[in-house]
């Protein structure tokens, strides 16, 4: 299952963008299905945290924690994170990709969100509609955090 959401935020620069992205834990304020992040010693080199999902359907709420390592970190551009357990079970994976790119034209920078979950948590299209909904949501927020810190746009 995967969600894919494109959006030009207005009033950020890809420098500014990035920085919001690169690292797990500045996602909560603006990244709903990701409630809770704690930082965790690197894994082989790479930033790591404890992270907490949390979504809604309806009156049922759904949490799982996961352990989530920065595995692609191209400055200004990609960040990916993937789940890495450090248990020897087999998981399902929760990967999470964004891209920034600048957008004159716009006068913002263009984000793509990528998350994919390969799990059973729920069935394909209730899952589907959360994941894409909720990445939906996230990129509206950030976009509205944006525009707050540049009042004049």
């Amino acid at each position: 299952m995967k969600a894919t959401i494109t959006e030009v935020i207005g009033g950020a620069t890809p420098e500014t963008l990035f920085e919001q992205v690169a690292t797990l834990d500045r996602y909560p304020p603006w990244m709903r299905l990701v409630h809770r992040v704690t930082p965790l010693e690197p894994d082989d080199a790479r930033l790591a945290w404890w992270v907490e999902l949390r979504a809604k359907v309806g009156p049922f709420a759904r949490s799982k924690q996961l352990r989530m390592v920065r595995t692609v970190f191209e400055p200004l551009r990609r960040v990916r994170f993937e789940r890495v357990q450090d248990d020897d079970r087999d998981h399902a994976e929760w990967i999470l990709t964004a891209d920034v790119a600048g957008a004159a034209e716009t006068g913002g920078t263009v984000l793509t969100m990528d998350l994919e979950y390969t799990g059973q948590l729920w069935s394909a299209s209730v899952l589907g509609r959360i994941l894409d909904d909720e990445v939906r949501r996230s990129s509206a927020a950030l976009s509205r955090q944006f525009s707050a810190a540049n009042p004049t746009r």
